[in-house]
């Protein structure tokens, strides 16, 4: 790409101001740490950066630290996208369930297809839709902002009940987004599953179809959707950049998006780096997870 962060933090000067410090250029290099040095050496002077928690000053939002940038904007993301992906992935596992142990009944018959339809569709064009339809037309949710302007933030009741109010929209359309992949992984998996002679037994046993249906078939129908749990939060992590986009949202998909039009490459850098953190971390819960829910993990 053309250009290079102090361009940004120039084009914010009027002339005047670069007129009366014509080293104006060289300072803004010095007190961002731009001196020119081998790649190699830049590289690993970087890391060391890393390793103390310093991820260098953002250009963007001069003279505000990357640190202070991430740690006002991804408590935003963290609540928007934890807690939407968990009941994605929640609901669309109890529906893929319910789908396959009832094939051919009202869920598997309508519930099934109109999700899917919907997931098929962009993040962002469903966020459109719902932005024109849910907040412009009928009003329902706020459309931008993650609270309202006149509330000042802080540990308040006012203030949680504003920021829950903002991410009820978005939150709808991340279940719209990923619920219906969800719901067709598990009622693929069940359908399996279902068929098999421990289940057989199960119902042989007289045991109660609910009891059968959670306890036998599905705990071992959920074991490769929980699987595939770490990629697809990572695929949510990407969508988020367009989400908080179309509805403002303060997170840190709307602040890459900013920083990567700004040039902002210190705070492009350290986002990307929290995003593959996030990805990780999920990784090692659903590997923990896992070996709870499997027996044959533990036992080897």
């Amino acid at each position: 790409m053309p250009g290079e962060p102090i361009d940004g933090m120039l084009a914010r000067l009027s002339p005047a101001q670069l007129a009366a410090n014509p080293n104006a250029i060289q300072n803004l290099r010095d007190s961002l740490g731009f001196q020119k040095e081998p790649l190699l050496q830049g590289y690993i002077t970087y890391l060391g950066q890393l390793a103390h928690g310093d991820f260098g000053i953002s250009t963007s939002n001069f003279p505000s630290p990357v640190s202070e940038v991430i740690g006002r904007t991804l408590p935003y993301s963290i609540f928007l996208v934890g807690v939407a992906f968990f009941f994605a992935f929640a609901i669309g596992t109890f529906l893929g369930m319910l789908a396959a142990w009832r094939r051919g009944g009202v869920i598997d018959s309508v519930f099934t297809p109109l999700l899917i339809a919907l997931g098929a569709f962009p993040a962002f064009f469903t966020a459109l839709v719902a932005v024109y339809f849910m907040g412009l037309k009928w009003g329902w949710f706020p459309i931008q902002h993650a609270y309202n302007t006149d509330i000042e933030p802080g540990f308040s009741l006012t203030f949680f009940e504003s920021v829950g109010r903002h991410a009820q929209l978005p939150m709808l359309v991340i279940l719209g987004v990923f619920t219906g992949g969800w719901l067709l992984s598990m009622r693929n998996t069940m359908i399996n599953t279902v068929n098999e002679d421990y289940v057989a037994m199960a119902h042989a046993k007289g045991l109660r179809d609910r009891r059968v249906m959670t306890m036998y078939a599905g705990r071992n129908a959920i074991l490769p959707p929980l699987t595939g749990f770490a990629s697809q939060f990572g695929a949510a992590v990407g969508g988020l950049v367009f989400i908080e986009f179309v509805f403002s949202y303060p997170g840190v998909g709307l602040t890459l998006q900013q920083a990567a039009l700004g040039s902002d490459y210190p705070l492009t850098q350290a986002l990307l780096l929290v995003f593959s953190v996030c990805v990780l971390v999920a990784n090692f819960i659903m590997d923990v997870i896992y070996v709870f829910l499997d027996p044959r993990v533990r036992a080897n």
